[in-house]
């Protein structure tokens, strides 16, 4: 064969190697090393923290609407980003996705090693014990039988030679490492599994009014992929009295102490109906649907009848809130039904409201101790409710169509905020506003997660098998017997363990020489 050819056919075997059969080799051991899996599980960490500092849709959807309110452009930068949705969106999924399969590439391997290992004796003693890191010697008659008698005493695994005998322990800490891995896959199937068959919803309730446990009936629902109508859970409730305690006096004076939303629930469609105190981090269980309570707020009733003469809306009007500390609140009120033009206006309640130097006011206390609705402006025109497209409940109307509607009251002409009872005429004939009561809203958030447990479980066994890695040491005891002498030589397995070994070994020598003398 000419040196052409040996060059052409060289040239070949390397273009091969490197084709896509060997791309795939190499990135699937790249995926599926121990190097990669830490790296991806930090990611999966990291990917979390948004979810912590941005405010998600799925647990407080009023927080995301105040951002949109306060900043459009970041927000839209968020949602652009799936921010608001950090555990649904497409690169966590992904970093997800890559976690389980480098874990599953990790996880084989490493079973059938550990398998491997289980079946696998110890080696036979080297000729020279006194080589290795720890060594004694004692003179005494011992057979290898006792001495193997002995040591499996102490749990080790014993094999028997001509004149020695080899021991090895600490297998647990190989089973540890294994069922760490495991649990950790563990934990994302279980994930996995309540992603499909769970779901999550989320729902505001007015004082005096009700929800049951249906489709339609949430603010927002996000379900599994397995979920349909049927399988959510068939429970009702009653919202009859909601109450925030405050602290009053100190420095802290305005901080919540405790919330209690009082419940009517009807576990079942006739079922007798039970009151429930529902708290913070005490959630409502019915059969595995657990429901929170995650936020509060006023809702002020108002009656406003138009322009004639006819009671065209009445009922509480949920507020976003615009001041925790005080719990001043932004309302909008959208009447549609009024006649001979449709009516909206933008109030702003406070709670405990006091006036100011400058002739404002202001809300100096989040209870309600002296509650107040400031009219901020009254508008008459098309509020575009009519359009078929969706409107948000907390702006009056879309930045184009505002521009059309014909202002009755702003600027200089607001008047005084309105007490309880309190009314306000509009101009021009449209109507009058009245301030009626004041009532306050919770927030829920429904959830059913069927892999809830089984990710315990299985972060319990993580927990539980690292220490098992961490704790227990992999060790090897030898011992040759000869001439009346017994030499007994150790070492460990595991990296950084020897000084740890060394008080052990001290203790194994001890029992192999009792009843016999001199042990050096």
């Amino acid at each position: 064969m000419s040196v052409k050819e040996l060059e052409e056919r060289e040239r070949a075997a390397q273009q091969a190697g490197f084709g896509l059969v060997a791309w795939l080799r190499w990135g699937w051991r790249t995926l599926t090393s121990m190097k990669t899996a830490l790296i991806l599980l930090f990611l999966l960490a990291l990917a979390s923290v948004p979810g912590s500092l941005v405010p998600q849709r799925g647990v407080d959807p009023d927080k995301v609407a105040q951002l949109y309110e306060k900043s459009p452009t970041l927000a839209e930068w968020y949602d652009r980003f799936q921010l608001f949705e950090v555990f649904t969106s497409v690169w966590f999924a992904a970093i997800y996705l890559l976690l389980f399969t480098s874990l599953i590439g990790c996880v084989l391997p490493r079973t059938a090693t550990y398998l491997r290992e289980l079946r696998r004796k110890p080696p036979a003693a080297p000729k020279n014990v006194s080589r290795l890191p720890h060594f004694a010697s004692f003179e005494g008659d011992l057979e290898a039988g006792r001495v193997a008698e002995r040591l499996r005493k102490l749990r080790f695994r014993v094999v028997t030679g001509d004149g020695w005998v080899s021991a090895e322990k600490g297998y647990l800490r190989e089973t540890g490492n294994l069922f760490f891995h495991v649990a950790l896959l563990g934990i994302l199937l279980a994930v996995g599994f309540g992603s499909l068959f769970g779901y999550r919803g989320n729902v505001l309730v007015v004082e005096g009014d009700g929800f049951a446990n249906t489709v339609a009936a949430y603010d927002r629902f996000i379900p599994g992929n397995q979920v349909s109508a049927e399988s959510l859970e068939p429970f009702s409730f009653q919202l009859e009295d909601f109450k925030v305690a405050y602290q009053v006096t100190g420095e802290k004076r305005g901080q919540a102490l405790d919330y209690t939303a009082r419940l009517k629930v009807n576990d079942s469609p006739g079922s007798p109906a039970r009151e429930y105190d529902l708290k913070v981090n005490d959630p409502l269980e019915i059969n595995g649907t657990q429901t929170y309570l995650i936020g509060n707020g006023y809702a002020p009733v108002f009656k406003v009848t138009d322009g004639k003469g006819q009671v065209a809306f009445e009922g509480p009007v949920p507020c976003l809130i615009e001041a925790k500390g005080t719990m001043t609140s932004g309302c909008v009120v959208k009447v549609p039904d009024a006649q001979p033009a449709q009516l909206g206006f933008l109030l702003q309640f406070l709670p405990t409201s006091v006036p100011l130097t400058d002739g404002t006011y202001a809300s100096a206390f989040p209870g309600s101790l002296n509650p107040e609705v400031q009219l901020v402006g009254a508008f008459t025109g098309d509020l575009g409710l009519r359009s078929g497209q969706p409107r948000s409940v907390y702006e009056l109307a879309p930045p184009e169509l505002m521009k059309k509607l014909t202002p009755l009251i702003m600027g200089k002409s607001v008047p005084k905020p309105l007490a309880v009872g309190q009314s306000i005429d509009l101009p021009k004939g449209a109507g009058k506003l009245e301030f009626t009561g004041v009532k306050e809203w919770i927030t829920l958030q429904t959830a059913y997660d069927p892999g809830r447990m089984p990710v315990l479980v299985f972060a319990a066994t993580a927990v539980v098998s690292i220490a098992l890695s961490l704790m227990i040491r992999r060790r090897r005891v030898f011992v040759r017997i000869g001439n009346g002498v017994v030499e007994v030589g150790g070492l460990t397995r595991t990296e950084g363990s020897a000084a740890g070994f060394a008080e052990e070994f001290a203790d194994i020598v001890k029992v192999l020489a009792a009843g016999e003398k001199d042990v050096r």
